[in-house]
């Protein structure tokens, strides 16, 4: 019995740290993304980021600019391109009320992680948001840096 060539990969969570630093969260929900085949086989080997991406409603459908997806290494003449807009799937319901939600001023829609489900398929937990002030941010750095001094006060 032949055992099967390359790396053992964990499972994929792209995660956007910046916009947990940015934005405080009101409302998540996960969606599907609607790929080519050499944008999935990039993101199954952890080839994508979510920096700087934001979410937006063209004809009642919502969609996700600034993803960057890198290209397949095999994918020859069938490549994507690496920054181009993708649909997102979600329900009638969902999309109707974060469609009403996003009219509010100050709120918006931003991606908060990338992963592969139990089944295979590539989803985006999204996120309406609402942006932070400079002392909110000031107070996560606290957290933060109290909870990693907790823990090093744990490991002695």
């Amino acid at each position: 019995m032949a055992k099967k060539k390359g790396l053992k990969r964990g499972p994929i969570n792209i995660k956007n740290k910046r916009a947990t630093f940015e934005y405080e969260f009101i409302d998540e929900y996960t969606a599907g993304i609607v790929l080519t085949g050499t944008e999935i086989k990039s993101i199954r080997e952890g080839k994508a980021s979510l920096v700087d991406t934001y979410c937006y409603f063209v004809n009642n459908e919502l969609w996700v600019k600034n993803m960057h997806i890198a290209q397949y290494a095999q994918g020859s003449y069938n490549n994507h391109v690496e920054r181009r807009e993708r649909k997102l799937l979600l329900n009638r319901r969902e999309l109707r009320t974060l469609q009403e939600d996003t009219k509010a001023p100050g709120l918006t829609i931003v991606p908060t992680r990338l992963f592969i489900n139990e089944n295979g398929l590539a989803k985006l937990d999204i996120a309406l948001a609402r942006g932070k002030k400079s002392y909110d941010k000031r107070q996560s750095m606290k957290d933060k840096e109290d909870k990693r001094d907790m823990a090093r006060a744990f490991m002695k």
